[in-house]
C-alpha cells in the first residue's frame, strides 16, 4: 500500500527525530523528505524563509511556502508514490494553516486556497500531530543546541497560537492523529510506529 504520511507539530515537538526512527523500523520501500526543502529549488526557498536576518511580509512567507510545496510535490512526492513507495514527510500543508493561517492571522481559508492551488487534490493520507506545549518545545530547542531559525525566535504568544491552530485542525480532519509528544521520545516513536503499522495493514 502506498501512503503519503506527514508529521506535524510545533517547534521542538520531535517530528524529525520520530520520523527518522519510524523510517528505520519500517520494512516497506519508502522515502523520507521534508518541507520546506527536499529538493534543490525548495531547499533554496527554505534558506530564504528561515534566514535570521529576513524581514519577510507574512503573505510573502505564505506564498513562498506554497511555491516550495508545489515543486517538492511534483518533483519528489508524487513520483515516489507512483513508484509504490511510502512517503514520510516532515511538515506539509497543515504547517501553513497553523503557522501562517492561524498564528500569523492571515486566515486559514485564505491559506487553504493558496495551497489548494499548489497541491491540487493531493493531500496526506495520514498526519501524525505531535502535540506538546510551546514552552516545552522551545526549551528542548535551547537545550539540544539545535540551530535556531527565524520561526524559532518568534514570541511565545506566536507559538501558543501555532498550537491552537494545530488543535483546531486535528478536530477538523479525520486524517490527523494526535500523539502526546510530552512523553519520553521512545514512547512517542512507538506510538507513531504503531499508528502507521495499523494503517499499512
Amino acid at each position: 500500500m502506498t501512503l503519503f504520511i506527514t508529521f506535524e507539530g510545533p517547534e521542538g515537538s520531535g517530528k524529525s527525530t520520530v520520523m527518522q526512527a519510524v523510517a528505520e523500523r519500517l520494512t516497506v520501500p519508502l522515502i523520507r523528505t521534508r518541507e520546506p526543502g527536499g529538493i534543490r529549488i525548495s531547499e533554496a526557498i527554505r534558506e530564504l524563509l528561515l534566514a535570521d536576518d529576513s524581514d519577510m511580509d507574512p503573505r510573502t512567507e505564505a506564498l513562498l511556502f506554497a511555491a516550495s510545496r508545489r515543486q517538492h510535490l511534483v518533483e519528489k512526492v508524487l513520483p515516489a508514490l507512483a513508484a509504490g513507495k511510502l512517503v514520510l514527510c516532515d511538515r506539509f500543508i497543515d504547517s501553513s494553516l497553523a503557522y501562517q493561517g492561524y498564528a500569523r492571522g492571515i486566515g486559514t481559508e485564505e491559506i487553504l486556497a493558496i495551497n489548494q492551488f499548489a497541491v491540487e487534490t493531493h493531500m496526506p493520507d495520514l498526519t501524525l500531530y505531535l502535540k506538546v506545549a510551546p514552552e516545552v518545545g522551545l526549551s528542548r530547542i535551547s537545550q539540544n543546541d539545535r540551530t535556531t531559525n527565524r520561526l524559532d525566535k518568534e514570541s511565545l504568544a506566536f507559538h501558543q497560537r501555532v498550537c491552537e491552530g494545530y488543535d483546531l485542525l486535528a478536530a477538523q480532519y479525520d486524517r490527523i492523529v494526535t500523539l502526546d509528544a510530552s512523553q519520553p521520545i521512545e514512547q512517542v516513536i512507538e506510538s507513531a510506529y504503531q499508528v502507521i503499522l495499523n494503517r499499512l495493514s
